[in-house]
């Protein structure tokens, strides 16, 4: 009681001495230390409250049509229900396969026929408006804020592009406080905000369709991050690779049906950094499964060509985009067990029509080629390409036997840009094509309503140390940062497996010829650290033939897992990360350019002895970065590992029980 007391005081100062009185509801998690309450006086507005402290400090919400109306001012409440829920989510290509989760929510119904829902669960918090009208509705700005006590800092992801809202969603962390907060460029989320000794908290959205994602700016009389929306496009044009480009908007954010549900606004909470990639609130609270038989969906592995330029070397015919390379990768991949071949750009005529193939391949013919051994392949396409010809060239490709889509250059979140990205995935389910979203904001829960999304980009991934100099770059923090953020959101197609590995002395920029940054035991290691369900082998079939020790190691790394732990980790400096598949354990680990050396207790093994091979860091690896080691080891559950990683290096361990 003090504290909804002490809540309302607060919401009362917020809304001025003249407002109305002042209404709070709250809502608690079912572990009763994390609270979202909903204040309703002049207008609506939500604080989160953890164990007495403030969160989340009094934050506005609203939508506004066309009209000028304003949902969310002078409201009125018309009634309140509240429920309890018990999930348990099956989830076979997330880091969980299945999970259980539990929730506490209010649903506010207020006059004017719209209304708002609010949960609380053990590891953060939602909200979402409804509305209740018959007709269509026009939505012009949504009031979205999330406001705090004192200048916290943050990890924030800025756009690089001249118009921020027609960005690919790649870009690294500027940790610095609010107050710090560049207004010029936009942030897109997901965004951290570290309160301290008070934990964590992760602003994202889920279940955005038909409607448009937050970006973000900084309120410095407020204190608080506040949204910003894409208008409707009002004029595009088409660039070289038919990629429409979005030279005009509207003032109109969204055209809506007046009977739905918007997008859940999430505030995810963690007391410790190792909490934060475990975050399932995304996908819990997405829309369950639009696709009946999902048997056919296979994760899996994926021998890419366009990092690499197509090196395939030491061969007696010409490689390129032709025919005989991609024989060539199909054969690697058929020997090696990976599961798919992308062709990526430049199999298709550059026209506007993904049904017309360049003369130098015979698409039929590799795709059949591929089909005899068992190996499926993805075509990489330009998103309005596709959309433009959707069910055509989906029924003509899926057809022919081909597995399914890159989808690349979607580059924007306003909503034409959702409602494409959601009837792609709608045509491809019902042709029973796999997806893999490049150039897209980051997962909204898309993956749990059509489960054939297998991977989303939206990550700064391998592909940026192509053109991307190292003193702009720093690619072993970033990949010690990102698990904690970007990927609660959902999986990551960073595109790992490099095979020149360079010290941060001897690293650069090489289009043709490119390299990681960091060693080889850090790449391998990726494959367990990142949530990559759909993961590239981005290096050139020859020279994983001519390293096959290390192409040993990482095709016996699954992409599908039953459960994932974080036993150690600092956001920005290092990361490790176990999970299991059936009855064997994988551990991961990565460090920034710090040398470190981590110790992780066994205690997740079962009982009885266990065989771990180990892929480490070699003892030159701080000056030659493709120096590791691979040992075996006999631990038990009673036990630790303590590894020393070279600067930009990691480990891994392949756990398999002996008795």
């Amino acid at each position: 009681m003090k504290r909804i007391l002490l809540l309302a005081a607060a919401a009362a100062t917020w809304f001025g001495a003249a407002a109305a009185p002042v209404k709070t509801y709250e809502v608690t998690s079912p572990d009763g230390r994390l609270s979202i309450v909903l204040t309703v006086g002049e207008r609506l507005a939500f604080s989160v409250v953890r164990d007495g402290a403030a969160l989340v400090a009094p934050s506005a919400m609203a939508l506004t049509l066309s009209t000028g109306e304003v949902l969310g001012e002078a409201p009125r409440v018309r009634s309140a229900h509240r429920r309890s829920a018990v999930e348990t989510i099956e989830a076979p290509l997330h880091r969980q396969r299945r999970f259980d989760t539990a929730y506490n929510e209010l649903n506010l119904r207020l006059r004017g026929d719209y209304g708002v829902i609010a949960r609380a669960y053990d590891d953060g918090v939602c909200y979402r408006f409804y509305t209740e009208r018959d007709g269509r509705l026009t939505i012009v700005d949504e009031t979205a804020r999330l406001n705090f006590e004192g200048d916290p800092k943050a990890y924030v992801p800025y756009t690089r592009t001249k118009d921020p809202m027609q960005t690919s969603f790649e870009d690294t962390y500027v940790y610095a406080p609010l107050s710090e907060f560049r207004t010029e460029p936009l942030a897109f989320m997901p965004l951290l905000v570290d309160l301290g000794e008070r934990g964590y908290v992760l602003y994202t959205e889920s279940d955005v369709e038909a409607y448009p994602g937050i970006f973000l700016t900084y309120d410095a009389a407020a204190r608080g991050l506040k949204a910003c929306f894409a208008g409707i496009p009002s004029s595009t044009r088409n660039t070289s690779r038919f990629q429409d480009v979005v030279t005009g908007r509207s003032d109109r954010i969204a055209c809506v049906d007046g009977r739905r549900s918007y997008p859940w606004r999430i505030v995810g909470y963690a007391a410790t950094a190792t909490e934060l990639p475990l975050n399932d609130m995304v996908y819990a609270t997405a829309e369950p499964s639009r696709v009946a038989d999902v048997s056919w969906i296979r994760d899996g592995k994926v021998a890419w060509d366009w990092w690499n330029d197509w090196a395939v070397y030491g061969v007696d015919f010409k490689t390129g985009i032709n025919t005989e390379t991609y024989k060539y990768f199909i054969d690697f991949a058929a020997a090696r067990g990976i599961e798919y071949v992308v062709l990526d750009e430049g199999w298709g005529v550059r026209d506007g029509n993904p049904l017309h193939v360049v003369p130098e391949i015979d698409l039929p013919g590799i795709v059949s080629y591929a089909r005899e051994r068992k190996v499926g392949i993805i075509l990489w396409v330009v998103a309005r390409v596709l959309d433009d010809h959707l069910e055509e060239a989906c029924r003509h490709y899926s057809q022919m036997g081909v597995a399914g889509w890159k989808v690349d250059f979607i580059d924007r979140q306003d909503q034409p840009a959702v409602e494409r990205v959601y009837r792609i995935a709608d045509a491809a389910a019902r042709h029973k094509m796999v997806i893999d979203f490049h150039g897209i904001y980051k997962p909204t829960g898309l993956q749990r309503t059509y489960p054939n999304v297998i991977n989303f980009e939206g990550v700064f991934g391998l592909e940026q140390l192509k053109w991307t100099d190292k003193t702009d770059a720093d690619m072993p923090a970033y990949d010690c940062t990102f698990p904690f953020i970007r990927q609660a959101a959902g999986p990551v197609d960073y595109t790992q497996g490099a095979m020149r590995n360079a010290s941060r002395a001897n690293f650069r920029a090489v289009r043709k010829q490119p390299m990681s940054q960091g060693t080889r035991a850090h790449q391998v290691a990726a494959y367990v650290v990142f949530d990559s369900p759909l993961a590239m082998l981005c290096d050139s079939p020859t020279a994983y033939e001519r390293e096959s020790e290390t192409l040993d190691y990482i095709v016996r790394i699954p992409t599908r897992f039953d459960q994932t732990l974080i036993p150690a980790g600092e956001i920005g400096r290092y990361i490790v990360t176990v999970r299991r598949a059936g009855d064997r354990w994988y551990l991961g680990a990565l460090t920034n350019w710090d040398a470190r050396e981590v110790e992780v207790k066994l205690d997740f093994l079962g009982d009885g002895e266990w065989k771990a091979r180990i892929f480490r860091d070699g003892l030159n690896a701080d000056r030659y970065g493709e120096d590791y080691r691979i040992e075996e080891r006999t631990v038990t559950a009673s036990g630790s590992l303590v590894m020393a990683m070279a600067p930009g290096g990691g480990y891994a361990v392949q756990f398999e029980r002996v008795r």
